[in-house]
């Protein structure tokens, strides 16, 4: 190969609408599994079994649908594999929460996979967009903090000590960011301990990286890779139909359900890939939500 920086571009796949059809699917199917097991019509809904026929309640959480750790993980030895990991806290908690929430999700992939490590964990922050243009004309504190959503360096900082926790331990091999352009990188840069090895962008209206950010990148010797995931990738909205008791809803919430409004909090993404084959064996989403009464 060349002696230019590269730029590892990621198919093209929608992660919303990849997570809420995979979320209506399995719902559907675990819905259908319980009706079939039940010698008679569930109460309330001729369309939904009960949601306790086909979710599984520990302390105050409900998995949606039933988890089953035992019949899950991957067939071949650790070392086979190459897994990727992508957590999206979403604009609805402070920063000072992820710390419990990145364990709750590593946890539950580690679970899920049967596997002691993951190789890369990419954090995305809410509220951040990379944009091309601010590069070309030069990003500075006002483009920084033109997203009002938007968090501060000191907040995205305060995360990041979570997550260098987990390389310490040995739980996480490297990690990365998302949406960083230069000069929020180079800020984030100075003031982190473990420094990020991977900075995912979403090109969205074309197809050309930046020259002064694949510049950086390579200066800092950072990976550059593309992707198509929503920052927001679960919004509330969604949620609530996703998990309401009309329409196509899962019947969590409404009726004789779940009383209150779902928030969601974040979104995990994980995939395990065959390093001698490059074939995905396993990939899917874990994801938290939060029912708070509206009373």
């Amino acid at each position: 190969m060349g002696g230019g920086p590269s730029i590892i571009r990621r198919p093209a796949e929608k992660s919303n609408t990849e997570l809420t059809s995979s979320l209506r699917s399995i719902f559907a199917e675990a819905q259908a599994a319980a009706q079939e097991e039940s010698s008679e019509q569930p109460d309330g809904s001729a369309n939904h079994p009960p949601y306790t026929a086909w979710t599984t309640k520990q302390d105050t959480t409900v998995y949606v649908p039933r988890v089953d750790f035992d019949n899950s993980g991957l067939a071949e030895e650790r070392s086979q594999y190459e897994i990727t990991v992508k957590l999206f806290f979403l604009p609805n908690k402070p920063a000072s929460d992820r710390c419990t929430q990145s364990r709750e999700a590593i946890k539950l992939v580690l679970k899920e996979l049967h596997m002691p490590s993951i190789d890369l964990l990419i954090v995305s922050y809410p509220g951040i967009s990379f944009d091309a243009d601010d590069e070309e004309d030069g990003e500075d504190e006002a483009a920084l903090n033109a997203d009002a959503h938007a968090e501060s360096i000191s907040s995205m900082i305060e995360t990041w000590r979570c997550l260098e926790q987990f390389h310490d331990e040995g739980v996480i091999s490297r990690l990365g960011v998302s949406e960083f352009g230069t000069e929020r990188l180079s800020r984030f840069l100075k003031r982190s301990r473990i420094r990020p090895g991977v900075n995912q962008i979403n090109v969205r209206d074309c197809c050309v990286v930046p020259k002064a950010l694949i510049l950086y990148a390579k200066e800092q010797k950072i990976d550059l890779l593309t992707h198509s995931d929503c920052t927001n990738i679960l919004p509330k909205d969604t949620v609530n139909e996703l998990l309401g008791h009309t329409g196509s809803g899962a019947g969590i919430l409404g009726g004789d359900g779940l009383k209150g409004e779902a928030i969601p909090q974040w979104v995990i993404k994980y995939t395990a890939v065959v390093k001698d084959r490059g074939v995905i064996e396993s990939k899917g989403y874990f994801a938290a939500v939060e029912v708070q009464d509206r009373r």
